[in-house]
């Protein structure tokens, strides 16, 4: 039955009536894309130094395929030039930087002058206080000049988020996930905690995603 709604799922992620769409998470054979934004500590004054594509295993992010599970961790930097790391990094060195760790699927010209609604489940959040977890919908202009978000914590349990997307041509939408926190030596990471989510999707959300194709189905044989 589980593989059954599996296909089902999949057959419709994409599936929207004519103002709304609904996505699910997916597992790892979906178009996740990485990208991580780097700044300064608070106490270095948290300026902005870079940000670019990042490898979604390095995010880090790891799909868990055949437990039907997403576990996102804090983002570990096996570098330990003092850049990363304050006096070099090493078991028990303390991160030098924060990281914004982004896990997404991005879409161009799909969900235009849509309502998108994300929905999926989070099994736990244990992260400490040095990080924050958070899921995400933004819509971004064609030259990622500006974007309209909806973002909320990411907490145990369902969730269901909707951002009403511009009609404009060319903009990108992407959906997905978002850890930001201290970097951490990767032996040191397990006190940190982390973010576990089921890439099934939620009952309702195959319900609602079957009633969408049932109507277009039913739209079709009626044109």
């Amino acid at each position: 039955m589980r593989k059954i709604l599996m296909t089902l799922s999949i057959g419709l992620l994409l599936s929207s009536t004519a103002g709304a769409a609904i996505v699910d998470v997916g597992n790892s054979t979906a178009p996740w894309l990485g990208f991580m934004n780097v700044f300064e500590l608070p106490s270095n004054g948290g300026g902005y130094v870079f940000g670019s594509p990042w490898a979604v295993g390095d995010l880090v992010a790891t799909f868990d395929d055949g437990n039907d599970k997403l576990t996102l961790s804090p983002n570990s930097i096996g570098d330990s030039n003092p850049f990363w790391y304050i006096g070099g990094g090493g078991p028990g060195a303390a991160g030098n930087k924060i990281m914004e760790a982004n896990l997404y699927q991005e879409y161009t010209d799909v969900y235009n002058g849509q309502t998108l609604t994300f929905q999926g489940s989070v099994l736990s959040n244990t992260f400490t206080s040095a990080h924050s977890a958070s899921i995400f919908i933004r819509d971004f202009a064609s030259d990622y000049s500006s974007f309209n978000q909806t973002i909320v914590p990411l907490t145990a349990g369902p969730f269901s988020i909707s951002l009403a997307t511009d009609p404009g041509a060319g903009r990108h939408v992407q959906f997905g996930f978002q850890v930001v926190g201290v970097n951490v030596w990767i032996t040191d990471v397990e006190p940190y905690g982390n973010a576990m989510i089921t890439t099934i999707p939620e009952p309702a959300t195959l319900a609602l995603l079957g009633f969408g194709a049932l109507a277009m189905i039913r739209r079709r044989r009626h044109a």
